[in-house]
């Protein structure tokens, strides 16, 4: 078959456009089945999107939670999110397990048992947890952290030299912090005096 150069443009447009028309869902492909009006309808539809960010590592993925009726229904990558343009890594995509579980027996998600909602304290030399209220906790920590501060406070070393520093007290950073609240919890520590100050998901 004979064809001319004016020709073969004309049907390489034709077979590009038909191509390309075949990818955005005009035409089905050879082999694949034509979905049921009622199997397009995704079970996300009436849920809000509520972006968040992976509390998983350092990266700081980006990530939507769909919500209906005050729970969270589902859990995808934000395609608007310029570190991970909508993808999830495996710890990403299960960002619904923190909450909710797919129980096998009932074939419906219930919420997760492992998952703490309270607050619970071991006292010392003791065997079993107490449930314990937030603001019981909160005044605790702030009076534990002031008592060894002031402790073990040490204004200047041996050589006279001013430290301001405790060496009494650590800090672990955490990657579900994002950069702003980060900033903020390295300078109350900083002012605390502490120097042992690190984080769980340094790459």
């Amino acid at each position: 078959m004979k064809i001319s150069r004016r020709g073969f443009l004309k049907l390489s447009g034709v077979a590009g456009a038909a191509a390309g028309l075949t990818g955005w869902g005009f035409f089905p492909r050879y082999g694949a089945a034509v979905p049921a009006p009622a199997q397009e309808k995704l079970r996300i539809r009436h849920a809000q999107e509520v972006p968040t960010i992976c509390p998983y590592c350092s990266v700081g993925c980006g990530a939507i939670c769909y919500v209906e009726e005050g729970e969270v229904t589902a859990v995808g990558g934000d395609p608007d999110h310029p570190i991970n343009e909508g993808s999830l890594c495996s710890k990403g995509s299960s960002l619904l397990n923190l909450r909710s579980i797919y129980d096998a027996s009932t074939k419906e998600r219930k919420l997760n048992p492992q998952r703490l909602t309270k607050v619970l304290y071991r006292a010392p030399y003791s065997g079993r947890w107490e449930v314990k209220s937030w603001d019981w906790a909160l005044a605790e920590i702030a009076r534990r952290v002031k008592q060894t501060r002031d402790a073990t406070f040490v204004s200047k070393d041996e050589n006279g030299v001013t430290v301001n520093r405790t060496t009494a007290m650590a800090h672990l950073g955490s990657a579900a912090l994002d950069n702003e609240e980060n900033y903020v919890l390295v300078k109350l520590q900083r002012s605390l005096g502490l120097i042992n100050i690190d984080h769980h998901a340094r790459l």
